[in-house]
């Protein structure tokens, strides 16, 4: 297997009125294809800044990071933007479906943009492995919490995702209705074949995941395998 990830002394500060605020410091971790992999720590331990790095969302301001075997600090905004449109799959906390279109639309979305003339017809199997078929020409706000999740699921892999990151994905779910997402995550995920690199406070959550990256004050604390 190669290596799908590879950060290397990556550093990220942020300014606060007259003070700098350091949120990375100094980490390196690689991971490798078909990997799942959890990062967990306090509030404010630079989590989902993290995440949003290595998913080439926002640049560091030092150190590398290689996403599918391209150095994202060789990209511009554009170039990043299309590397992510091709190899890389979201789901967040808040779902962020576009309100404006159906479940089977924005599943649609990230096909669409990479041209696929299919875009409807594998969105809709797609629904239709979350469950969601039925509910494919509902908006967002017709749709429970946890439909909305289903649907983002759904849309994360409509372009076969290489990479999947995954910010608190139960976050805004109750306890039994998260449950029931992640068993489809990790379900689509081994089906999938894709890398999956999740954010959570969630420890049980992580335990599921095969190594377990715990920040603490912005560095490594350790990295454990879990399963």
């Amino acid at each position: 297997m190669s290596k799908i990830l590879n950060v290397q002394h990556l550093e990220k500060s942020y300014q606060s009125g007259s003070n700098t605020l350091k949120i990375l410091n100094d980490i390196s971790f690689t991971i490798e294809e078909g990997d799942t992999f959890a990062i967990v720590g306090p509030s404010g331990s630079g989590k989902t800044t993290l995440l949003g790095l290595c998913a080439g969302l926002d640049t560091p301001d030092s150190g590398i990071v290689e996403l599918c075997g391209t150095d994202l600090g060789t990209l511009n905004e554009d170039q990043r933007a299309l590397l992510r449109n091709e190899k890389v799959g979201f789901i967040f906390q808040d779902f962020q479906l576009l309100p404006t279109l159906t479940a089977l639309e924005n599943v649609a979305v990230p096909l669409e943009l990479m041209g696929a003339s299919s875009a409807d017809k594998v969105a809709l199997e797609l629904l239709e492995k979350v469950g969601l078929a039925q509910r494919k020409d509902h908006y967002p706000r017709q749709l429970s919490g946890g439909e909305q999740q289903r649907v983002a699921l759904a849309r994360a892999f409509a372009n076969k995702p290489a990479i999947l990151f995954a910010d608190e994905p139960t976050g805004d779910l109750d306890m039994e209705t998260g449950e029931k997402v992640i068993e489809l995550l990790f379900d689509l995920n081994k089906d999938a074949g894709t890398t999956l690199v999740m954010v959570t406070h969630d420890l049980d959550l992580a335990a599921r995941n095969q190594r377990v990256l715990n920040l603490k004050g912005g560095q490594i604390s350790s990295i454990q395998t879990a399963v």
